[in-house]
């Protein structure tokens, strides 16, 4: 079984709707995803923008109802194959917490930049050489993150964020979709090409 976890400040935005989106799309593959938050807050539930943007991008409305929020700890940083934050204050956090995760953990369009300049046989190259899902989706993993300082940066380094848009008004919530999604759609070619081939 491969492990996703992705991370933001509340785990109540976009940390879940990320969860969720990898959750339906990856439904079919043996592998876990699950999201936290750095700010500590617990049992929280998605605001009801969070639930409708997700449910616009093809979330099911009891998924997005039964989301609860979790603080984020060292522990939970120990297993997934692959670390998302969804900004680069949240990437500085996982890496405070568990320095040896470095190379795994990334922003989610930082990722999405890096594996849209990764060809398809390079990640399967490395993932074959392995046996088992988490196995193959950290090889896959590695291939994208040896794009680091390679692939030309952002000229906005907020460009590898996903704006928050908690208490925000609803174009500020589209917003943080549409920077999300896309990236969403790499994670899943990825996550794919290294554990099914294909």
């Amino acid at each position: 079984m491969f492990e996703i976890i992705t991370v933001c400040t509340g785990n109540i935005c976009r940390s879940p709707l990320a969860e969720q989106l990898l959750r339906s799309r990856l439904a079919d593959l043996p592998g876990t995803v699950t999201s936290a938050g750095t700010y500590g807050l617990d049992s929280v539930g998605m605001p009801a923008e969070a639930q409708k943007l997700a449910i616009q991008y093809g979330v099911g409305p009891e998924m997005a109802a039964a989301h609860r929020s979790t603080p984020l700890t060292a522990a939970a940083l120990g297993s997934p194959d692959l670390i998302l934050a969804l900004a680069r204050e949240h990437r500085r956090s996982i890496v405070e917490l568990a320095p040896a995760r470095l190379r795994s953990a990334f922003t989610l369009r930082e990722f999405a930049r890096l594996a849209a300049d990764t060809a398809d046989a390079d990640i399967l190259v490395a993932a074959d050489a392995h046996d088992d899902p988490s196995s193959r989706l950290r090889a896959g993993v590695a291939a994208v993150a040896a794009r680091r300082g390679m692939t030309a940066p952002p000229a906005n380094p907020e460009e590898d964020d996903v704006v928050d848009p908690y208490r925000r008004s609803w174009a500020t919530y589209e917003r943080s979709g549409q920077q999300l999604v896309p990236a969403i759609d790499q994670v899943v070619r990825v996550v794919r090409l290294s554990v099914a081939g294909a």
